[in-house]
């Protein structure tokens, strides 16, 4: 087999040859710029010529002593960073949003996306010396597929019908077409393992830029520098250590004192403070995860369209963002969609605090007396004071919520998903399918707005299926307007990722919307300053 080509594959369908002017035609359609086709970190390093060697040591908050090294059942920041500097995907997504490879040198589908061929990269060695092959990365997906793996990626792989190996290709058929099948390669739970970590899962045998020395769960993880990295444009650090310091002030501490490098979890109200420490730098990167205020669309007073219209327009969103996010946000359009999506439609209109039509609204409703909003501390940072501003806005439109403040133990089993009106979170998904999937069709498992719209429901199951681009973006936008304008939930704002680091230690910091800490992969991009 030709590397620039693909052979007919069996049990496709009849289809014919795939080849590079095919391949190429299909990655634009999703969104995947030609010069994207090398990998995601090589050219940003090379432009910014780093230099190897030094240590850097990171203090990372959400760490804890259950952790591990099985990819499959962990789930908090300090996992998303020892696996992205450990381990690597078949696909990465590049701070613009889109699929880029990795373990994977390229991809394509059939005409009806049914069917996708992910071409796996050669000469990749797994930190035991032993070389990937493509039965690594079939037995890493069917191990994540199988229920009994608990694997955070589970649900996602629910889609596949088959994996399998020809050649130096995985050949991955779908229950029915789904487009966005490559960012689902990209959920760091699938990072490979030899033998995709079947006989032993926690062993600590990946394929990334460090290899691991000593592992203590929710204290210290310790790496060294692959020498036989397949990439030589990152990974610069000699050592790279991570402490868990899971208390936010010891963190802060310790950054400015100069015991570790870099830090997560700033928190909004001190990220000013930490900015005047002498060679602080924090930056802060707008991502999908966003504040919420979830109305029952089947429990009264919510099942009434104008009282829910009311709401959404009885609260001011730039008030909350400035107020209680210190301005590390974005302000949110009553949808978990932004501009941090790859299909993202900035032409619907934001929604603004209009107290005067929000009372229009109100009373068309015919509701009568308080509302009640449930909100606890642990429904995200400043919960409880975002729920007071809203109370004091939707005061301003005649309108009475009462603020009942949950305890936080519980609150996720009691209040979220129960309670007629509650606050809440949300940390987004790669693509709006997987996030409109998760939470807002009629059958997703986490609908916790209990909102239902058929036509809502047919425009995201044929947009998985759909590979143009344009039409594929024409139909999330109309569904991000039903939820928006029909649906139960209140976005006031997205929030940032807020981090600092020492501008005397690091340097080569990008801004990536993804997930925290650039993606799981600041060890990997940063280098001595």
């Amino acid at each position: 087999m030709k590397d620039d080509e693909y052979s007919h594959l069996s049990e496709c369908g009849g289809e014919a040859s795939y080849g590079r002017r095919g391949f190429l035609q299909r990655s634009m359609a999703l969104g995947l710029a030609a010069a994207a086709a090398n990998s995601m970190f090589g050219t940003t390093a090379e432009a910014a010529g780093p230099k190897k060697g030094g240590t850097l040591t990171m203090g990372l908050g959400g760490g804890n002593a259950t952790d591990t090294l099985d990819s499959a059942v962990t789930s908090n920041g300090v996992a998303l960073v020892y696996f992205g500097t450990l381990g690597e995907t078949l696909v990465q997504i590049s701070p613009t949003g889109e699929a880029v490879p990795a373990l994977a040198e390229s991809w394509e589908s059939s005409p009806d996306g049914a069917t996708w061929i992910f071409k796996v990269r050669k000469g990749v060695e797994f930190h035991n010396g032993k070389t990937m092959a493509p039965d690594d990365v079939v037995k890493t997906i069917q191990r994540h597929s199988d229920k009994n793996s608990k694997s955070g990626a589970y649900g996602i792989l629910q889609q596949i019908a088959d994996v399998k190996v020809d050649g130096t290709n995985v050949i991955i058929s779908m229950k029915s077409p789904n487009a966005d099948l490559p960012y689902l390669m990209s959920d760091w739970h699938l990072v490979i393992q030899p033998g995709g970590g079947t006989d032993k899962p926690d062993s600590g045998i990946f394929t990334g830029a460090y290899k691991l020395n000593s592992f203590e769960p929710g204290s210290r993880i310790q790496m060294e520098r692959f020498k036989n990295y397949w990439d030589p444009t990152v990974g610069h650090f000699d050592a790279v250590n991570i402490l868990v310091i899971n208390d936010s002030t010891a963190r802060n501490s310790a950054l400015q004192s100069g015991q570790v490098d870099m830090v997560n979890l700033v928190e909004p109200r001190i990220a000013g403070l930490l900015k005047q420490a002498p060679k602080v730098i924090v930056e802060s990167s707008v991502g999908r995860a966003f504040n919420c205020f979830n109305m029952l669309c089947d429990t009264t007073p919510f099942d009434n369209y104008d009282l829910r219209m009311a709401l959404k327009l009885a609260i001011d969103r730039e008030q909350m963002l400035n107020k209680v996010l210190r301005g590390y946000g974005a302000l949110g359009n009553d949808s978990p969609i932004n501009a941090s999506y790859p299909l993202f439609d900035d032409s619907i209109p934001q929604r603004a605090y209009d107290p005067d039509k929000a009372k229009f609204h109100y009373k068309k409703s015919g509701h009568d007396g308080s509302i009640q909003l449930s909100t606890s501390d642990i429904a995200f940072a400043g919960a409880v004071d975002a729920a007071q501003l809203f109370q004091q806005s939707a005061a301003r439109a005649g309108i009475t919520i009462e603020v009942k403040r949950q305890p936080s133990d519980g609150y996720w089993d009691q209040v979220w998903n129960k309670e007629p009106l509650s606050a809440s979170e949300f940390s987004g998904r790669p693509t709006q399918d997987q996030m409109f999937s998760t939470l807002y069709t009629s059958s997703a498992s986490w609908n916790d707005t209990q909102f239902r719209n058929p036509r809502l429901d047919t425009l995201i199951s044929e947009a998985r299926g759909e590979l143009d681009k344009n039409r594929r973006k024409e139909m999330y936008s109309e569904a991000t307007l039903i939820l928006r304008d029909q649906g139960g939930v209140i976005t006031p704002t997205f929030k940032s990722f807020i981090k600092a680091y020492r501008s005397d230690r690091v340097t080569g910091w990008q801004e990536n919307p993804n997930m925290d800490m650039m993606n799981g992969k600041a060890a990997v991009l940063c280098w001595e300053a």
